[in-house]
């Protein structure tokens, strides 16, 4: 009952950030917030997210899993009642800092690395990778479903009459009640989820951990510079190049989003089974690369079409690292460090994508550096997988 729960909630949850993704940069355009602006409220909302991330994970396995992601749902349906409320740049700051909102229409907040932690106690090592997959999964088919749901209503709304703001505001609605769902099915949970053994209270840990400090913290380096090149190249800054360069409606844009998180769902399966012939860090390496090089060559193209096609081919690969590095993760730690470790990397990729969207905001607000986030992105991505390879080849999973 408990997977089925964590499933639930992950899509529920993905389907809220990709909803939300296509038109938020829209919406604070309406609402009169500049590129710059935008983009400076993006880094605030990811490096709020690192913050109140590390608060709640490092602490988790002790002060409890379930209350951890009740904490996670109310600070998403917060954030989102505060965006809708507001166009005030200093109360939406103040609400990026401390709630849980993503314009990325990928994970944010505490919910992965607790809910994963939560699945790994629950399930065999054996199996670990392909459940980690198949979650992965379910979350780009609803961050998919979500862009084309979003992009589609607010395109509707407006034909039918609505301002455009307000139409955005509709979408808003929808991602605070996500937070109002998320919050009764995580009462839901049973106690199976919790640590169920521990290493003594006088350990002495740091931040969650004991004796997985070097392991996680060199992972941790690693994911904040792949997620730092990410971060150039957020969904809503992407779905704002293509409406700027090609004029792309709101409609349009939920669609290429809905086709491309199908693919990255689709490619994060079948990581799986190239992860049991090669191992989980040579299927990280080596599907990566090929996807940053196809994303560098997408503002090359002269026409939309094939901008269109590169990028669906790049999210074809693009996700294939993603359940094979959280399956590694938890798998090269103690199960009383699983949701710290898991925590402590995905807040140190907060951290690294935070940095970035200021960065693209004064890109896009430039015609001459328009197309740069692409290269710097792909570039930057290309350098993390071949310090991954170099330095954990040797650090094998239970399982190989």
């Amino acid at each position: 009952m408990d997977i089925r729960i964590l499933f639930l909630t992950r899509i529920i949850r993905l389907f809220c950030y990709g909803f939300l993704s296509v038109i938020l940069a829209l919406y604070l355009t309406e609402t009169g917030l500049s590129e710059r602006q935008i983009g400076l409220l993006f880094t605030l909302t990811l490096a709020g997210d690192a913050g109140i991330s590390l608060l709640l994970t490092t602490s988790a396995d002790r002060f409890g899993r379930k209350r951890t992601l009740l904490i996670g749902a109310l600070l998403m349906l917060m954030a989102g009642v505060v965006f809708l409320l507001t166009n005030n740049i200093v109360i939406l700051i103040a609400a990026a800092i401390i709630g849980v909102i993503s314009p990325s229409g990928n994970e944010i907040g505490p919910f992965l690395s607790v809910e994963q932690a939560g699945l790994a106690q629950i399930i065999s090592a054996k199996r670990r990778t392909q459940v980690f997959a198949w979650y992965n999964l379910v979350g780009s088919f609803a961050t998919a479903t979500g862009a084309l749901a979003g992009g589609w209503l607010a395109q509707l709304l407006q034909s039918q009459g609505w301002r455009a703001l307000d139409a955005y505001k509709v979408v808003l609605g929808g991602y605070a009640l996500g937070g109002l769902v998320l919050t009764i099915l995580f009462l839901s949970l049973s106690p199976t989820v919790e640590v169920k053994e521990s290493t003594p209270a006088e350990t002495q840990r740091v931040f969650g951990l004991h004796r997985s400090k070097s392991v996680v913290m060199r992972l941790s380096a690693l994911f904040a510079l792949d997620a730092f090149a990410g971060g150039l190249i957020v969904q809503s800054m992407i779905a704002y190049w293509f409406h700027v360069k090609f004029g792309v409606e709101s409609g349009i844009l939920g669609s290429i989003f809905f086709g491309a998180n199908i693919l990255a769902g689709v490619s994060a399966l079948l990581a799986v089974k190239i992860a049991d012939r090669i191992g989980l860090i040579n299927t990280m390496v080596f599907t990566h690369i090929p996807s940053n090089i196809l994303l560098m060559l997408v503002p090359l193209m002269p026409t939309l079409p094939p901008a269109i096609g590169l990028l669906l081919l790049r999210f074809s690969i693009s996700q294939m690292d993603v359940p094979t590095r959280q399956s590694y993760t938890v798998a090269v730690v103690a199960p009383d460090e699983r949701s710290a470790a898991s925590g402590i990397t995905a807040i140190a990729r907060s951290v690294g994508a935070a940095l970035s969207p200021a960065l693209t905001g004064i890109f896009l607000a430039n015609s001459a550096l328009f197309n740069l986030p692409f290269f710097l992105s792909g570039g930057l991505k290309i350098i993390y997988d071949l310090a991954l390879y170099r330095s954990f080849i040797t650090l094998k999973p239970p399982e190989e």
